[in-house]
């Protein structure tokens, strides 16, 4: 009795590996209708394609196209606009103008590069760890790859995402010349948070602090003027 169902077992496993092998066989010599052109010959004189995508002949977006699409969105007219009306209140402040040379730390994808340009400033640049050109370029913010006092005014929107803020302020601080400003925008807070933040920027001296909405947030300016940027 044992010996019969020991034969009828492997006949069952012959016959599973037999449909399995045919099936696999069958598989194989199907042509993916996916990606094989319709005038191609069929199966075995085709080679079988390494991936569904072999015959997708996808061309590559540039640079300048993507802009173009990115920076016509309302999203992106909104933030700059935005952006634009806060550099202009600094214009009146006398802390910024078009012959002023503007650094943007964190800048994100370039808004306030944008916004500042569009105002009439010719030297703006932007940096954030991963760069968006043509308008940010890639650097850490608390390791600025530029001389000591090369820029009029140091602008960023993400001071309070900083993960090293006192070192975030001292590489702001450092590459600002003295007399020049030092700007942050934080999300609104009360007088003594502005004194946390402003005792970060040890060389320089607390000007004014005042809220406004940028990108339809609560947000709070702090300004601070370099008087030592040794």
């Amino acid at each position: 009795m044992e010996r019969h169902i020991q034969i009828l077992l492997n006949r069952l496993s012959f016959a599973s590996i037999t449909i399995a092998t045919v099936t696999l066989i069958f598989l194989f010599l199907q042509t993916p209708k996916t990606c094989v052109p319709i005038t191609s010959n069929p199966k075995p004189h085709h080679k079988f394609p390494k991936s569904t995508c072999d015959f997708s002949h996808r061309s590559l977006t540039s640079i300048d196209k993507k802009n173009k699409k990115l920076w016509s969105s309302k999203d992106w007219i909104k933030k700059v606009n935005s952006f634009s009306s806060l550099f202009h209140d600094l214009q009146t402040l006398n802390h910024l103008n078009n012959r002023s040379r503007a650094l943007c730390v964190s800048a994100g994808a370039g808004h306030e590069v944008m916004a500042m340009k569009q105002i009439g400033l010719k030297d703006v640049t932007g940096v954030e760890l991963v760069d968006s050109p043509p308008l940010v370029s890639r650097a850490d913010p608390h390791n600025l790859p530029f001389f000591d006092g090369v820029f009029d005014l140091g602008f960023s929107a993400q001071f309070d995402r900083a993960l090293f803020p006192r070192r975030y302020a001292e590489e702001m601080e450092r590459t600002v010349r003295a007399g020049g400003a030092c700007v942050v925008a934080v999300e609104a807070c009360g007088d003594v948070e502005v004194k946390e933040v402003a005792s970060l920027f040890r060389k320089s001296r607390f000007v004014r602090a005042d809220n406004f909405t940028l990108i339809g947030s609560k947000m709070t300016r702090i300004i601070l003027r370099v008087a030592n940027s040794s």
